[in-house]
């Protein structure tokens, strides 16, 4: 399994305490070539369109990122038109 951060660099952040604490660096989403549109049914979730899109339902981000400009909170509403990568 593969998660949107796992290349990204890691940075040593100094904490209230002295000590410093690994977090990745901010990743920059680029908007994946969208092979279908899929009109959002009642039910659907972003993580059983990626089981069905994508074979990995923990890849549900990849969806979110081909969508950029729709509003997190609505790509699951029913009549939302989702952009849905072959990757």
């Amino acid at each position: 399994m593969t998660g949107r951060y796992a290349d990204q660099p890691q940075l040593d952040v100094a904490q209230d305490d002295g000590t410093t604490r690994p977090m990745s660096t901010p990743r920059i989403s680029v908007a994946p070539r969208a092979d279908v549109v899929y009109p959002v049914r009642a039910g659907d979730r972003l993580d059983l369109l990626a089981a069905a899109a994508l074979n990995d339902s923990t890849r549900w981000w990849v969806i979110a990122d081909a969508n950029p400009a729709a509003d997190a909170l609505t790509l699951e509403e029913p009549g939302t038109m989702l952009a849905v990568p072959d990757a």
